[in-house]
């Protein structure tokens, strides 16, 4: 595997590469954590793209084809509809309010009383994400050189700090644009089609398999109602995916250049069910369905092709844990940090500084996360679970409802937020009624609260309804303490 592995040192060194040279654009605040908002269509497509297809799209994705069949897909099917919708419903007034996070949305929104602790909220889902991410290199490594699992997690965790500390929002997306060309020639074009042919084409897919592998809604429509419930409503509102808006030349850039990326991952869905279900044909047993893709690609694939096909799995990693990293560490920089020591005067050059020691700091602290924990489902349905319940109404309800108020808003972080908690200690994490009934309690207190509380100040709506227009503003403040 002697050209494999080179395939693989040669991306890994390019990518901090890249990161060094991002460190060279990144001179100020808006450079270094929304790439100076100045992204054109094709790489704002790119870039969103990668950052939601992650390891769990990749490699999970194969795995669920692997199991259900073509209805495998829906997991990535429903964050492509998440990322439709809110490219076409709310991107471009997204991008127009020239924020850096969601909580800054919400002060915005609702007077400046919602940030710190939609902060702490959006920052343990963020966290979460991350630790996912970068739990997958073990399983990635594993299959290439034999490394031990926290080794692994060290060597590729080590790799996105670097890269990611260095020149931030612009190194990830120079390097995102690098993974997106990796995983389309990987995934698409090269490992699509050869185990397609490996297991003998689609007719014999089907002579060998169940029919049930090739009903699409094989899955159950209870699984694939909390997958739009979690997944398409989370790409509505999650930072890593807001930070990526922020991004964008302009609104008609947010709209039509995250249209093109939730298409693209419509195609990456159907991808992964069906080389999933070829892998099926292949290998009938194998003992963990997640095995299905290292399986077929170590097997099936010539040399070389062999090691794209496997960096382009790290670039599905690598993308999605690089931009949960960032919108961690603004999170905790700008959302909480900033807040609870009071406002400090800072010019750009402090700023650049101060948000890529926290990236370094959290970057460790994802890095230790992932080697203690083991169970990757738990910890990305604890994250999302948080994120829906807990965020989805405040967040929805500001900019859909102009009777919501800032009392509504934080009742509902917080009895969604602890609703999902203490019902998943109840029906267990993996279980379906803590997001149910935790978001169904976030919307009955945020209406009840907002209709009893004095409505928002007209001077703040009128504020906000100019930020929404685009009108000409300064860049925001964080809200006074």
């Amino acid at each position: 595997m002697a050209v494999d592995y080179t395939v693989i040192v040669v991306y890994l060194a390019g990518m901090l590469a890249m990161g060094w040279w991002g460190m060279r654009r990144a001179r100020s605040k808006s450079e270094f954590l929304v790439a100076g908002r100045r992204l054109g269509p094709a790489m704002y497509s790119g870039t969103m793209a990668a950052i939601v297809l992650g390891g769990a799209s990749t490699i999970g994705g194969v795995g669920l084809g692997y199991q259900y069949g073509l209805s495998g897909a829906w997991m990535v099917f429903t964050i492509g509809l998440g990322l439709l919708a809110l490219s076409v419903f709310f991107s471009a007034r997204i991008a127009r309010l020239k924020v850096y996070t969601v909580s800054e949305m919400l002060d915005l929104r609702y007077g400046g009383r919602a940030g710190v602790i939609s902060g702490v909220v959006m920052w343990a889902y963020t966290l979460m994400l991350a630790v996912t991410s970068t739990i997958a290199y073990a399983t990635i490594f594993d299959v290439l050189f034999d490394m031990n699992r926290t080794v692994a997690i060290v060597l590729g965790g080590s790799i996105v700090v670097g890269y990611s500390t260095l020149g931030g929002m612009w190194s990830i997306t120079l390097t995102d644009m690098v993974q997106f060309v990796v995983k389309t020639i990987g995934v698409l074009l090269l490992l699509l089609p050869i185990a397609v042919v490996k297991a003998g084409g689609f007719s014999e897919m089907k002579a060998k398999l169940p029919t049930e592998y090739f009903d699409p809604l094989g899955i159950g429509g209870e699984t694939i109602f909390t997958y739009v419930l979690i997944y398409t409503f989370g790409m509505l509102i999650g930072q890593d995916i807001w930070q990526r808006v922020f991004t964008a030349r302009s609104d008609t850039t947010a709209k039509w250049g995250g249209t093109v990326a939730g298409t693209y991952c419509l195609a990456y869905a159907l991808a992964g069910a069906v080389i999933g279900t070829a892998a099926k044909v292949l290998y009938p047993r194998l003992p963990n369905a997640d095995d299905a893709f290292a399986t077929i690609v170590k097997d099936e694939l010539p040399v070389g092709v062999r090691g794209l096909v496997l960096a382009a799995a790290l670039a599905a990693v690598m993308s999605t844990s690089s931009g949960a990293l960032i919108a961690c560490a603004t999170v905790a920089n700008n959302d909480i940090w900033s807040r609870l020591r009071g406002r400090k005067a800072e010019g750009d050059h402090d700023e650049v500084r101060g948000n890529r020691a926290f990236i370094l700091v959290m970057g460790v602290a994802v890095i230790a996360t992932a080697i203690a924990l083991n169970n990757v489902v738990e910890a990305l349905t604890v994250a999302y679970n948080l994120l829906v319940g807990g965020l989805l109404v405040p967040i929805l309800g500001g900019l859909l409802w102009k009777r919501g108020t800032a009392q509504g808003a934080l009742a509902s972080v917080v009895v969604g937020g602890l609703a999902v908690i203490g019902l998943m200690a109840g029906y267990g994490i993996l279980a379906n009624e803590p997001v149910y009934y935790g978001l169904l309690a976030s919307l009955v207190v945020y209406v009840a609260v907002s209709l009893a509380t004095p409505a928002t100040d007209t001077a703040v709506l009128a504020a906000w309804r100019e930020r929404l227009a685009g009108r000409e503003v300064p860049e925001p403040v964080p809200a006074p303490r």
